[in-house]
């Protein structure tokens, strides 16, 4: 197979690269029984976060401003911000109820391939997983697993080494079929696990190149597809025995040497070849005493034969002896040829010896071949007065060269090309530990290049040939070096044609337990005066480590035996023999052998009676991808294939998802496709999802989501080395990182379309959607949000969208919200950063101010303050270009119709210049004439605060002067004269925060001076008197305050957040005499953006700090012992609780920094007030009542006056009343109005 690499390998390396943008060799026994060490038992199942309890009823409208990409509440336990992992280390992931993911077993590397063993006897076994592991949970566990989703227990299925990317479980057969880059039992790369007995070697030994696709043919026939070209195993080279190990090196011990001069010394015997007795040269016992010769070494190795030269020293000599391995303490058989009658024999524990002259040695082969690191040669009998030795070797046939030359074939054997390493760097040597030999390790700093490090290896290859090259790496468990761990680069020249034999790979060196890549495999070429093969390896250039460590132990080198005849097919029927004569047989055989040499097959897909053949091949038909009829064997060239090669594919019903690198079909009979699109089964035609992705697609995953309905809908993930989603029909190009989703009910990307769907980052590289029990489970690396939206969600009975569309920022930027203290002039924040609802003279108008871009209703870019407008169809405008696109806006008021916006703010509005602050009147949509800029410190303004009395506008921040008037710190505009103010002489410094505590109280909270000499923290401004003065009890404060809110509704306590002077987190409490610590400590890289006293709907126990019927909410990014970062928390005055959580794009943390509110009725609750309408009723009831009562009161008492009285009720005749009138003299009318009245009535 001259010059063929092994594409699969490249195939996978792609998928490792990609995910770091983001982010023994020995045949294993025949283990029939999975082995006995379990996860503890316990079903898929969640645990409900408590209620957090918040009392919104009295708040009208809610939302939370930040930077981020998407929100969740945190309902579930398992639950967090983690970001997603960029390292090659993957999860096991199940679905929370709430639509996030969540990692139910962490690996320290990927997962390939997962399916579901159901086996003959229709019972569920588990789902088993594969791929290139060493450890799952807490478990080792190399390449496979058993995982029982029922108990969540899982089984690490021992037995095979390497890396495993291929499982079709069968139940017909009662089997699973595994294939990949391993050795196991007698089989290489493809191996079966049959129902309860274990593995089992198919009738074939595998194959000579790695598997990385099975499926089963509608004719139930199993087809393996990959990197190979023939059926065969590792074999032993034509010479067997050549490599040497070196015995210089070893520690040698022996017991009862003589103590004659020249003779006693055990290395005489090391590296002696001549068979000459004699001091120096030999080894001897004392007299008549039996004794041992022992080496030990630093590394393992699995030794074929031993050599031994007798001694005929003064007529001594060694007549029998054993060979105990260590450290098994195993005694070894051995077959020999008998020097005295040519004869094969045996022998184990009184091996002999000749004492013949003639003979200079007598090689002795082992029966077993096993690992060891150390062997005692036992001399029991002996020739003369006692026994000894002229010579030892030792032979294997594995080839290796380690990192640490002392392993390597000795220099004093006389080798042409014997195998050693070159290291360059700071190698320093490290034990074994639990790994097979000795390693190099360098503690390497940043900046890490290629050149920080290096280690060639350069093996002992005596027959050209095609081999399977492996890189051993040991774990990093045993060193405590997983978190610095990183990745590494592997280069070399295996053929004397270099362009034939080109080596180029990355591999994460993050593997918990020992593990073994391959890196290479295709021919080698001999080593010789003018080549040798050479693998170097050295630190990948460019990662994000401040310090790796960086390890290097052996590089192997397997020959392997190959019966030819096919190219990357294989078509297996169960419980039938192979014939290795006659492939041609199979249609699926015959068709990979139509591809040209060189060819990869990497998916496999059947629908029906048609089973899809995708990879990186060519014949005279077809290209890259093509279909089989496995009931007649007709060959579908479906439109000729693809241009380019297809790395996944997912089958969903009739429509086959395909994702590679490729754009159009070979026939251009469908164009546009850009490395992702669907071939429908039914109607035999190929479209494109949208317009594809800018770059390789390296994985096609299926998952569910609920997108437009309670139902959950299959959609499609594609993982690859793309940035963008391209451009189609009314969507424009979406910025993403490797990930996008396709909807295929919408026939469009995820990212662009509005849903209230989940958001997901990451790498999900396969998935299983029909799991028994209903379930779905997946594998990757990914962080997610119940809700996908960018810098603003509102809040009611859950989480939801505003109309609008802010993008997401650079997925390149990696930044977190600045402190509002600290934001110098040149820099920006990120994100939403403050909002408002503006209900004032009859507008219903949110507005939003950050630093972000966002697309208004007519389609123009908005930056950094957008307005929504509820009762003008939600129309969403920004303002004028004015100000400069790079500003920030921190702080938001209305007074009337003008809004006030300041933070880091630059532009030039109608001519004049403005810095900090501007003003926007909200009625016109205008900007209004600007008040006179903030400057002098950074220019920047962290806080307003409007006094409701008068109007006035007071600003805090990090400025001088406010035109020409002297004002630091803080300053006020007077909206009825249109002027800045200066609130009291004696005040400067940085402010942080302003806070009204009573119409007539200010507090200014930063790092301050009052008076030019106290400096203070906290500092309050009384109106009335028109200064400034330190805050009680400030000085107990630990650090510039960057946030306070109030503790109760009067004012008279209150909450502050800030920086201590070492840099770390604080939160106090003033209970109107003294400040108290919360009592919790907040973990380091803690940001408080904001604090909020909230009502709840459920008490919890009373504190010293938080009444039992209220709790305090802080958001900002808050770091939470035992749980990581948190957006937004609940301290009810003894513990700290998630509230909710975000993510962002470009696999940054997301924050909150603010939350706010329609109505600010923190202090009052549902259960403690009814609403305004009963209150009216029931009192309107209560004045009706009494008002009856009054009326009836006055009828008794007047129906009683006029009986004691003598009242005669007047007649009823309207004719005598009429008569009555006419006589009565009006003057009498008159008159009875003088008289007055008759006193009260006496009971």
């Amino acid at each position: 197979m001259p010059g063929c690499q092994n594409l699969v390998a490249i195939a996978f390396e792609n998928w490792q690269s990609f995910i770091a943008h983001h982010f023994a060799h020995a045949s294993g026994p025949d283990i029939r029984r999975p082995t006995t060490n379990l996860i503890p038992a316990a079903a898929i199942s969640f645990n409900p976060a408590p209620a957090a309890n918040l009392d919104l009823s009295q708040l009208g409208r809610i939302a939370f401003a930040g930077d981020f990409s998407g929100i969740s509440l945190y309902q579930y336990e398992e639950q967090n911000e983690q970001l997603y992992s960029t390292n090659g280390s993957e999860s096991l992931l199940a679905r929370l109820p709430n639509g996030a993911f969540a990692s139910i077993v962490a690996t320290d590397a990927m997962i390939q391939t997962m399916c579901t063993f159901i086996m003959g006897n229709g019972s569920m076994a588990g789902v088993v997983i594969g791929g290139n592991f060493t450890s799952l949970g807490q478990l080792e566990s190399t390449a496979v697993a058993l995982f029982n989703p029922n108990t969540s227990t899982i089984t690490p299925l021992s037995g095979i080494s390497g890396q495993v990317n291929a499982l079709l479980c069968d139940q017909d057969t009662n089997s699973v079929y595994v294939g990949g880059n391993f050795v196991g039992a007698n089989s290489t790369n493809a191996i079966a696990w049959v129902g309860t007995q274990g593995w089992t070697n198919l009738p074939f030994a595998g194959f000579n190149g790695p598997v990385t696709s099975i499926t089963k043919a509608s004719n139930g026939h199993i087809i393996f597809g990959g990197s190979f070209t023939g059926l065969g195993n590792a074999s032993a080279p034509s010479t067997p025995d050549g490599q040497i190990i070196n015995l210089s090196t070893a520690t040698i011990t022996t017991s009862s040497s003589t103590t004659a001069q020249g003779f006693s010394d055990p290395k005489n015997i090391v590296c002696k070849t001549s068979g000459a007795d004699g001091s120096g040269n030999t080894w001897l016992l004392e007299d008549n005493t039996p004794g041992f010769w022992q080496a030990d070494f630093k590394f393992g190795f699995q030794p074929t034969k031993l050599r031994l030269y007798n001694t005929h020293q003064d007529g001594r000599g060694t007549k029998t002896w054993r060979f105990t391995a260590l450290p098994i303490n195993g005694i070894m058989n051995f077959t020999y040829i008998d020097p005295a009658t040519g004869q094969n024999a045996s022998c184990t524990s009184e091996c002999p010896l000749s004492n013949n002259a003639s003979v200079k040695f007598q090689d002795f082969h082992f029966v077993n071949v096993i690992g060891i690191n150390g062997f005692r040669v036992d001399i029991s009998q002996f020739y003369g007065s006692g026994g000894g030795l002229d010579a030892i070797e030792l032979f294997e046939d594995d080839i290796f060269s380690f990192a640490v030359n002392d392993f390597n074939e000795p220099t004093c054997a006389g080798l042409g090309f014997p195998s050693s390493a070159t290291p360059t760097g700071p190698w320093v040597v490290t034990p074994s530990r639990s790994s097979t030999a000795d390693y190099l390790t360098a503690q390497l700093s940043d900046p890490i290049t290629e050149s920080s490090a290096s280690v060639v290896f350069t093996p002992d290859i005596r027959e050209s040939g095609n081999y399977s090259v492996n890189l051993y790496t040991p774990g990093c468990l045993q060193d405590g070096s997983c978190a610095s761990r990183g990745q590494i680069s592997i280069t070399g020249q295996m053929t004397t044609d270099p362009t034939k034999s080109s080596l180029d790979r990355t591999l994460f060196q993050t593997n918990n337990y020992d593990k073994y890549d391959q890196i290479y495999f295709g021919l080698i070429d001999a080593s010789s005066g003018s080549f040798r093969p050479r693998v170097t390896m050295t630190p990948l250039a460019g990662q994000s480590l401040t310090n790796m460590t960086f390890v290097a132990q052996r590089v192997g080198f397997t020959l392997i035996n190959s019966t030819g005849g096919l190219n990357g097919l294989f078509e297996y029927t169960p419980g039938s023999a192979v014939n290795t004569s006659d492939f041609k047989s199979s249609a699926f055989n015959r068709l990979g052998a139509s591809f040209d040499a060189g060819s990869a097959v990497t998916s496999l897909a059947t629908s029906g009676d048609t089973t899809f053949v995708a990879g990186n091949f060519t014949s005279s038909t077809v290209r890259n991808i093509v279909a089989m009829n496995g009931n007649d064997a007709t060959v579908q060239s479906l439109d000729g294939g693809l241009n380019g090669e297809v790395e996944s594919m997912f089958l969903n019903a009739t429509s086959l998802f395909v994702g590679g690198r490729f754009s159009k079909t070979l026939d251009n009979t469908t164009e546009g496709l850009n490395n992702a699109a669907v071939y429908d089964t039914r109607k035999n035609t190929w479209s494109p999802l949208g317009a594809g992705v800018n770059g390789r697609v390296l994985r096609v995953v299926g998952l569910t989501m609920n997108v437009t309905s309670s139902t959950p809908e299959v959609v499609v993930s594609v993982n690859g080395e793309f940035n963008s989603i391209e451009a189609f029909g009314n969507n424009s190009a979406v910025a993403v990182d490797g990930f996008a989703i396709w909807v295929p009910s919408q026939a469009n990307w995820l990212q662009n379309l509005d849903l209230s769907v989940e958001r997901i980052d990451g790498i999900l590289s396969t998935s299983i959607l029909d799991v028994p029990g209903d379930n779905s489970l997946y594998a990757g690396s990914v962080s997610s949000s119940t809700l996908g939206v960018t810098g603003v969600a509102t809040l009611s009975d859950d989480l939801n969208r505003l109309p609008v569309n802010i993008q997401s920022p650079s997925i390149s930027r990696s930044s977190n919200l600045a402190k509002r203290d600290t934001i110098p002039s040149n820099t920006t924040t990120a994100g939403v950063v403050t909002g408002l609802f503006d209900t004032n003279n009859g507008r219903n108008v949110t507005i939003l101010g950050g630093h972000f871009t966002a697309t208004a209703t007519n389609g123009s870019a908005i930056h950094n303050l957008l307005f929504l407008d509820g009762s003008n169809n939600d129309q969403v405008t920004g303002i004028e270009t004015q100000v400069t696109q790079d500003s920030s806006f921190v702080a938001l008021a209305v007074h009337g119709d003008v809004l006030f916006a300041g933070g880091n703010v630059t532009g030039d509005i109608n001519g004049a210049r403005v810095n900090a602050l501007v003003t926007y009147n909200l009625a016109s949509k205008s900007f209004n004439a600007q008040p006179p800029s903030l400057t002098g410190g950074n220019g920047t303004v962290s806080s307003i605060a409007i006094r409701t009395s008068t109007g006035d506008v007071y600003v805090g921040g990090s400025f001088k002067t406010a035109g020409s008037l002297g004002c630091p710190g803080v300053c006020f505009f007077s909206t009825a004269n249109s002027q800045w103010n200066q609130p009291g002489q004696n005040l400067d410094g940085a402010v942080n925060s302003l806070m009204w505590t009573t119409d007539t109280i200010l507090l200014a909270g930063g790092n301050l001076t009052v008076n030019d000499t106290s400096s203070t923290f906290l500092a309050q401004y009384d109106t009335s008197k028109q200064v400034w003065d330190s805050y009680p009890g400030s000085s107990q404060l630990l650090g510039p305050v960057d946030v306070l809110a109030v503790g109760t509704s009067d004012g008279s306590q209150l909450w502050a957040a800030g920086t201590a002077l070492n840099g770390s987190a604080y939160l106090m409490k003033y209970d109107g005499s003294n400040w108290q610590s919360a009592g919790q400590s907040l973990q380091p890289d803690t940001d408080i953006r904001g604090l909020q006293i909230f009502s709840l709907t459920s008490s919890h126990g009373s504190t010293a700090t938080v009444d039992s019927n209220q709790a305090l909410v802080l958001t900002g990014s808050i770091v939470l012992v035992g749980f990581g970062t948190a957006s937004a928390v609940i301290f009810d005055g003894t513990d700290f609780r998630p509230y909710a959580l975000t993510t962002n794009s470009g696999n940054t943390a997301g924050s909150i920094s603010h939350i706010f509110t329609e109505r600010n009725n923190f202090f009052s609750s549902s259960s403690s007030q009814l609403p305004l309408v009963f209150v009216v009723l029931i009192g309107l009831g209560i004045s009706l009542a009494l008002m009856l009562l009054i009326v009836l009161a006055g009828l008794f008492l007047d129906r009683l006056r006029k009986r004691r009285e003598g009242y005669v009720p007047a007649p009823t005749s309207m004719i005598d009343r009429g008569s009555g009138m006419q006589r009565i003299p009006p003057q009498e009318l008159l008159q009875s109005l003088s008289k007055g009245r008759p006193g009260a009535p006496h009971v």
